[in-house]
Protein backbone atom coordinates (compact mmCIF):
# COMPACT_ATOMS: atom_id res chain seq x y z
CA UNK A 1 0.00 0.00 0.00
CA UNK A 2 1.65 3.26 -1.40
CA UNK A 3 0.42 5.42 1.24
CA UNK A 4 1.26 3.62 4.08
CA UNK A 5 4.17 5.78 5.00
CA UNK A 6 2.40 9.29 4.03
CA UNK A 7 -0.77 9.06 6.73
CA UNK A 8 -0.47 7.95 10.46
CA UNK A 9 -2.05 4.33 11.46
CA UNK A 10 -4.44 6.39 13.14
CA UNK A 11 -5.59 8.42 10.16
CA UNK A 12 -5.68 5.52 7.63
CA UNK A 13 -7.87 3.78 10.66
CA UNK A 14 -10.20 6.22 10.41
CA UNK A 15 -10.75 6.74 6.64
CA UNK A 16 -10.98 2.57 6.41
CA UNK A 17 -13.87 3.08 9.31
CA UNK A 18 -15.42 6.03 8.02
CA UNK A 19 -15.51 4.76 4.43
CA UNK A 20 -16.90 1.35 4.77
CA UNK A 21 -19.06 1.54 8.11
CA UNK A 22 -20.17 5.04 6.72
CA UNK A 23 -20.47 6.20 10.00
CA UNK A 24 -21.68 8.98 11.97
CA UNK A 25 -19.08 9.10 14.22
CA UNK A 26 -15.65 7.67 14.17
CA UNK A 27 -12.88 9.01 17.03
CA UNK A 28 -9.28 7.48 17.26
CA UNK A 29 -7.17 7.78 20.05
CA UNK A 30 -3.56 6.94 19.57
CA UNK A 31 -3.06 5.19 23.48
CA UNK A 32 0.08 3.59 22.30
CA UNK A 33 2.36 5.56 24.89
CA UNK A 34 0.68 3.82 27.53
CA UNK A 35 2.22 0.73 26.28
CA UNK A 36 5.99 1.59 26.05
CA UNK A 37 7.93 -0.53 27.41
CA UNK A 38 5.21 -3.80 27.04
CA UNK A 39 7.52 -7.23 25.74
CA UNK A 40 5.06 -7.22 23.40
CA UNK A 41 5.45 -3.49 21.66
CA UNK A 42 8.90 -3.25 23.12
CA UNK A 43 10.75 -3.59 19.43
CA UNK A 44 7.92 -1.44 17.92
CA UNK A 45 9.06 1.08 20.50
CA UNK A 46 4.53 1.41 20.95
CA UNK A 47 4.76 3.63 17.95
CA UNK A 48 1.22 3.84 16.73
CA UNK A 49 0.15 -0.13 18.69
CA UNK A 50 -2.50 0.46 20.42
CA UNK A 51 -6.15 2.49 19.59
CA UNK A 52 -9.43 3.20 21.34
CA UNK A 53 -11.84 3.63 18.54
CA UNK A 54 -15.73 4.88 19.02
CA UNK A 55 -17.81 4.37 16.02
CA UNK A 56 -21.24 5.00 15.28
CA UNK A 57 -23.02 3.23 12.29
CA UNK A 58 -26.37 2.14 11.01
CA UNK A 59 -24.47 -0.93 9.61
CA UNK A 60 -23.95 -1.91 12.88
CA UNK A 61 -28.01 -1.99 13.72
CA UNK A 62 -28.88 -5.90 14.30
CA UNK A 63 -25.66 -6.77 15.10
CA UNK A 64 -24.21 -8.05 18.13
CA UNK A 65 -21.47 -7.25 20.15
CA UNK A 66 -19.23 -9.47 18.36
CA UNK A 67 -20.12 -9.33 14.95
CA UNK A 68 -20.04 -5.59 15.30
CA UNK A 69 -16.18 -6.25 16.47
CA UNK A 70 -15.78 -8.88 13.80
CA UNK A 71 -16.34 -6.11 11.25
CA UNK A 72 -13.94 -3.99 12.33
CA UNK A 73 -11.79 -6.20 12.68
CA UNK A 74 -11.85 -7.44 9.04
CA UNK A 75 -11.56 -3.99 7.85
CA UNK A 76 -8.22 -3.70 9.80
CA UNK A 77 -6.96 -6.88 9.14
CA UNK A 78 -3.78 -5.44 7.16
CA UNK A 79 -3.12 -2.87 9.95
CA UNK A 80 -3.50 -6.01 12.96
CA UNK A 81 -0.28 -7.64 10.49
CA UNK A 82 1.84 -4.46 10.29
CA UNK A 83 2.21 -3.46 13.56
CA UNK A 84 -1.26 -2.27 14.93
CA UNK A 85 -0.85 -4.47 18.40
CA UNK A 86 -4.37 -4.02 20.30
CA UNK A 87 -7.54 -1.91 19.65
CA UNK A 88 -10.57 -0.98 22.30
CA UNK A 89 -13.70 -0.80 19.90
CA UNK A 90 -17.02 0.95 21.21
CA UNK A 91 -19.56 0.62 18.36
CA UNK A 92 -23.07 1.89 18.52
CA UNK A 93 -26.18 2.59 16.06
CA UNK A 94 -26.72 6.19 16.25
CA UNK A 95 -30.25 5.23 18.25
CA UNK A 96 -28.17 3.28 20.71
CA UNK A 97 -25.57 6.74 21.36
CA UNK A 98 -29.07 8.74 21.55
CA UNK A 99 -28.15 10.75 18.41
CA UNK A 100 -31.35 9.62 16.61
CA UNK A 101 -35.25 8.69 17.83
Amino acid sequence: MASRGLLSRASRIKSKLQSALEATVVEVEDVSYQHAGHVAVKDSGANETHFNVKIISDKFDGQNLVKRHRMVYDLLSDELQSGLHAISIKANTPKEAGLSN
